[in-house]
């Protein structure tokens, strides 16, 4: 990855920036602070003297109109030790009357004095002397100033330790943040290389969420369970194809055998007229099958077109009864009805088929002489169709099951060879389509219940104040 391109790179680098503006401006800060109160009190020091040195020239007082070039400047002790060469600033002061040569100064001091102008600022700095400089009668001019070469290097050493505290609190401050920042990226890393992972067919890999509780590991969290839902899709995915491999497999070896038989010798009309009825028995079958994989396909992408409009279950399920009536006299099975209205706003053909394959179900996987038990009713905002029958029911181990592609519950339900498998699935996808459920409950030895339930919608009025059906 680029350098310009990295997150870790550009917080650092934001961060580093910021800490060192915030280090430097403090660090100025407090050198400039520093250097001014320093300054502050050598000022004040200066302007000690230069009343020492005032108040000794009131004493002075001129014989005649005319100033003499030399002042004899005698100063009390006390204000004389604020002039002791032992002291490390060296202190010096001069005075000037008119002439530009100082009419008094000390013994101590710079060997070129600059008389101040009057418009001068005092105090000022002049190379590493600080002189401050005070116009009054009867003299023009007095200055004091001290050596500041000292305060220099003092504040060289304090600039060189800020800077070195400085530095190393950034230093410390960089790799702060790059902890930070690492840490706060790891779910980044580790959702890459799980998904990496995963690219590379590996579907079992998951983000490590144990450490992580910020918005990263909400979206870890949200990524895990696509990625388990992944999962479960492609091994549904294999799962489905290895069982419609498996489902083809056998028709299709029927259909060769069948076909072989006959060419292996000569054989009467008859007998070639049974192998193609047989072929054709299994070519339907695999048909059926085919149909029923084409139709699941179009409903998981959504592209299988609903025709919806108003219509009651009643309708739906009295149609439904009407198809199978037929097969359930044929084993002694009776259908009862308790139906009432139920309008919903569905595709009555494929709501149909949902009904006609329940029905088939409990007819087909009931006992002798049994008996099929179908409603229909209003609950709440729901309108629901129910079909309960009480043949052998189903284990309670399979019940999760029976609505997977392939599933069938039992011996029993395996050995219809018309069935393919598929009815359940089909049926549960066609309700999901229209914002439905499908669900099942089974006491095993007391029979089944099938509950569809569908969005319900108001019955619409006519003029004459009757009900009707939308067509």
């Amino acid at each position: 990855m680029r350098f310009s391109k990295s997150i870790r790179w550009r917080l650092l680098l934001w961060y580093g920036l910021l800490l060192a503006t915030l280090l430097g401006g403090f660090g100025y800060t407090a050198w400039r602070l520093e250097v001014s109160s320093h300054y502050q009190q050598v000022d004040h020091e200066l302007q000690r003297r230069i009343s020492a040195i005032t108040n000794a020239l009131r004493a002075f007082r001129s014989p005649g109109p005319i100033r003499p070039p030399r002042v004899d400047l005698k100063l009390p002790p006390a204000d004389a030790a604020l002039f002791d060469a032992s002291d490390s600033r060296g202190y010096y002061y001069a005075v000037w009357l008119r002439e530009a040569e100082p009419a008094a100064r000390s013994a101590k001091g710079p060997a070129q004095l600059v008389r101040p102008e009057s418009g001068d600022a005092s105090p000022r700095q002049r190379g590493n002397l600080r002189e401050a400089f005070l116009f009054a009668a009867p003299v023009d001019c007095v200055l004091v100033g001290c050596s500041t070469e000292d305060d220099f290097a003092s504040q060289r050493r304090l600039a060189w330790l800020l800077v070195t505290v400085g530095g190393v609190v950034l230093a410390l401050g960089l790799a702060g943040g790059w902890w930070l920042v690492s840490r706060a990226l790891r779910p980044v890393q580790d959702i890459s290389h799980a998904a990496a992972r995963i690219a590379g067919g590996d579907l079992s890999q998951r983000i490590n969420t144990a450490n992580t509780e910020s918005e990263l590991g909400e979206l870890a969290t949200v990524l895990n369970s696509t990625f388990t839902r992944l999962d479960d899709a492609f091994a549904q995915q294999a799962r489905f194809t290895s069982d419609a491999a498996h489902e083809l497999r056998t028709p299709v070896a029927v259909l060769l055998a069948q076909t072989q038989a006959a060419l292996n010798r000569e054989r009467g009309a008859e007998d070639y007229r049974n192998a193609l009825l047989a072929n054709q028995t299994t070519g339907q079958r695999m048909r059926r099958l085919i149909d029923s994989l084409l139709e699941l396909s179009r409903f998981d992408a959504g592209h299988e077109p609903l025709g919806r409009q108003e219509c009651d279950l009643v309708q739906i399920a009295e149609d439904g009864i009407e198809v199978l009536q037929p097969v359930a006299e044929a084993k002694h099975i009776v259908i009862r009805r308790e139906l009432s209205e139920a309008m919903c706003h569905v595709d009555p053909g494929h709501i149909g088929q949902v009904v006609i394959n329940l029905l088939t179900n409990a007819i087909e996987y009931n006992r002798e002489g049994g008996e099929v038990k179908i409603s229909t009713f209003r609950e709440g905002d729901r309108a629901v169709l129910v079909v309960a029958d009480n043949g052998p029911g189903i284990r309670r181990e399979d019940l999760p099951y029976i609505f997977e592609r392939f599933y069938r519950a039992d011996t029993a339900r395996a050995s219809a060879a018309s069935r393919t498998g598929l009815g359940l699935a089909i049926s549960k996808a066609i309700v999901e389509a229209h914002g439905g459920t499908l669900v099942a409950a089974s006491e095993y030895g007391h029979g089944t219940v099938f509950t569809l339930s569908l969005p319900a919608v108001e019955r619409a009025a006519t003029q004459g104040g009757s009900a009707d059906l939308t067509d």
